[in-house]
């Protein structure tokens, strides 16, 4: 089937942080430049009819420093670019909580009207409506993300000018904040390489024409790939924005896990000249030559299958599925019937494989055995979509209530 007989690619999460088609981000921004969308650009797109106040709100703040019991490290706070040690803004949990770096409110409190930013981490694994866009997001995307929020007070700056080595998006929710933006002095720098390995560079740079210079206001949204320099300083009321980090695999990653497919080549496995002098690099030209002819010649036959599942494997290994909820799942298990409507759980990856009489059900947390008659239903529930029990191919209703009943047990699949 040929892309335009697929039809468009929907990507309904990216949509609500992007003005412009989900194509056109791809081929022309997506790791390349940076991306300004207001409000009132954003207000058609789906689900963005209020904003981003769906998704959390300076509410939701309070709540999560007053009644969630946050603790290090999903909660920091700084000042001018200097992170706070914990005892400035956490205390032990009391009677029947006695663990000593509970978010303290009374602390936030002084240190944010003395201009701190409160900085709320791994939202994703915290809140509501945030871990179910986070999850779609990364669906869309096809690269592990995160969330946190940054509370600033008023005419405040949290960080000085720096660069991310993780693309970003930020969403501002509540307030209004000046962002200055300006291009990368470092081109895609990976993780090993962060700002303040170049920190006179950035500070050199900043100081020039930027290339974005804009107040984003409630639901608007800035796009920025990795290595673009920005600092942001709140205005007249209290800023909240999410900063949503995505982990971009790189050509980098994809030659790591080719080297762990050709590192088992016997050429490649043969020891050095008897006597060679590593430090002298007159000697290894000749060395280097050799194993680039060799390690050439194995990629060139590389099998592209370990390689995809390295790079799964590590994926699967940064994010996390749908969550499940343990109660429903017993109830809706004993309760179980034909006409009962289950989905595979989002965000978990099967593979099916075939083991005589049994099919085997392969998944980053279980692996599974069940009849081979049972493959046809598999393959139908793995492609996410919702069906009835009744509908699942190759099983009679009985077999498939049967099925069904150990999938929703194992945390396969949800009613």
């Amino acid at each position: 089937m040929t892309d335009e007989e697929r039809g468009p690619i929907r990507r309904p999460a990216l949509s609500r942080c992007i003005r412009v088609d989900e194509q056109v981000f791809a081929d022309e921004y997506w790791g390349r430049k940076a991306l300004l969308s207001t409000a009132e650009e954003l207000a058609t797109r789906p689900g963005n009819e209020h904003g981003f106040e769906n998704l959390f709100t300076a509410a939701s703040v309070d709540e999560l420093v007053t009644r969630r019991g946050v603790r290090t490290p999903f909660i920091r706070m700084a000042r001018e670019g200097t992170v706070l040690p914990p005892s400035a803004f956490t205390a032990p949990g009391g009677f029947g909580a006695e663990v000593g770096d509970q978010v303290a409110s009374e602390k936030v409190l002084k240190e944010f009207a003395s201009g701190a930013t409160i900085v709320l981490q791994g939202l994703h694994r915290l809140w509501p409506a945030i871990i179910d866009f986070t999850r779609e997001l990364v669906f869309d995307i096809g690269h592990p993300a995160q969330v946190n929020a940054y509370v600033t007070p008023p005419s405040s700056q949290g960080f000085s000018p720096h660069y991310d080595t993780h693309d970003v998006f930020v969403l501002q929710v509540a307030g209004e904040k000046h962002w200055v933006i300006h291009e990368p002095v470092l081109d895609n720098p990976l993780a090993s390489q962060p700002w303040g390995e170049v920190g006179d560079e950035v500070a050199a740079k900043a100081k020039g024409e930027p290339a974005i210079d804009a107040v984003l206001r409630p639901g608007d949204a800035l796009y920025l790939p990795r290595g673009w320099i920005h600092s942001a300083t709140a205005l007249g009321d209290t800023s909240v924005h999410l900063t949503v980090g995505m982990s971009a695999y790189t050509g980098a990653d994809v030659i790591d896990a080719l080297l762990g497919v050709v590192r088992d080549v016997p050429d490649l496995r043969a020891s050095l000249p008897l006597g060679v002098d590593l430090s002298d690099a007159g000697q290894l030209e000749d060395v280097v030559a050799q194993t680039i002819a060799r390690l050439t010649e194995a990629l060139a036959g590389a099998d592209t299958a370990p390689v995809s599942r390295a790079l799964s494997s590590r994926f699967e290994r940064s994010v996390r599925p749908e969550p499940v909820a343990p109660l429903a799942a017993v109830a809706a298990a004993a309760a179980l019937t034909p006409e009962t409507v289950v989905r595979w759980r989002a965000g978990v990856r099967v593979r099916l494989e075939d083991a005589g009489e049994r099919v085997r059900i392969v998944t980053p947390a279980v692996t599974l055995g069940l009849p081979a008659e049972a493959r046809p239903a598999l393959e139908a529930l793995s492609q996410g979509g919702p069906i009835a029990v009744r509908q699942l191919p190759g099983l009679d209703e009985d077999s498939a209530v049967v099925v069904v009943r150990r999938l929703l047990r194992e945390g396969l699949v949800v009613a």
